[in-house]
């Protein structure tokens, strides 16, 4: 299937690893122009050659608008694509454990990040035939999480405000969406059902049965998969869609 993606001008932050890495590999082999950001300057370092890339911060606001710079230099001026992708799983444990300031951390990266480049992009998106902005959320943006309530909260804001964009940027033909994964094959989701099981003292291979026995696939979701729905969304074949919050997560029915 052609995607029509060659030549688009892309964004995707947090892309050194995971999901984000799968994006922009997977936009770069369409033909798009990719720059991506992370902290993780190692793994930009290994990014193939044709990715552009900087290291940013992206809930440091003056580091985003020098990141904002440096990728519409790489992109020739303007930009088509936009994927909020960056995030971070945040502290596990109950509210009165949780430290204040690892709330604050875990909010700013996973919600106010997209805030954050959103702004910068949306005046150049303006100008774009084929405008979008995909923002990751999760399937913790719609259920109940025990114990890791900064993520789910900021993963609730998230739909919220792709939703809200949407609404407001409908008149300038700019799409935006969220997508929602579920249990995400790769390290950052071993952790997570590591430091759950730690917590309620199982061990890992209990907490992973528990977590798969509320899905009705059994499966962990690829980046790839993930990767595959942004291009889909990105794409002119998907110029009517916005304001969704699109699961891929095997039918994730709640969060343990």
């Amino acid at each position: 299937m052609d995607l029509q993606l060659q030549h688009a001008r892309v964004l995707v932050t947090a892309g050194a690893a995971g999901i984000g890495r799968a994006v922009a590999e997977a936009f770069a082999a369409e033909g798009a122009r990719v720059f991506t950001c992370d902290v993780d300057e190692a793994g930009l370092a290994t990014l193939p050659a044709d990715i552009g890339r900087t290291r940013c911060d992206v809930a440091d606001r003056a580091d985003v608008a020098r990141m904002f710079d440096a990728a519409l230099r790489h992109l020739g001026g303007g930009l088509d694509v936009l994927v909020n992708n960056a995030g971070i799983a945040g502290p596990t444990g109950r509210v009165e454990e949780i430290a204040p300031e690892d709330w604050d951390r875990c909010l700013d990266v996973c919600l106010s990040s997209q805030f954050n480049c959103a702004r910068h992009a949306i005046p150049h998106l303006r100008n774009s035939s084929n405008p979008s902005i995909t923002n990751l959320s999760s399937a913790a943006g719609k259920h109940g999480f025990a114990l890791r309530a900064p993520y789910a909260a900021a993963k609730w804001g998230v739909i919220g405000f792709t939703k809200s964009l949407a609404i407001e940027l409908g008149d300038d033909n700019i799409r935006v969406n969220a997508i929602l994964p579920g249990l995400v094959a790769g390290d950052r989701q071993r952790r997570v059902l590591e430091a759950k099981a730690q917590q309620r003292g199982v061990a890992f291979a209990e907490m992973e049965r528990l977590a798969f026995s509320f899905t009705s696939i059994k499966d962990y979701v690829t980046p790839q998969q993930l990767a595959d729905q942004i291009l889909f969304l990105a794409s002119p074949r998907g110029r009517t869609i916005s304001g969704q919050a699109i699961s891929v997560d095997g039918d994730t029915r709640m969060l343990s």
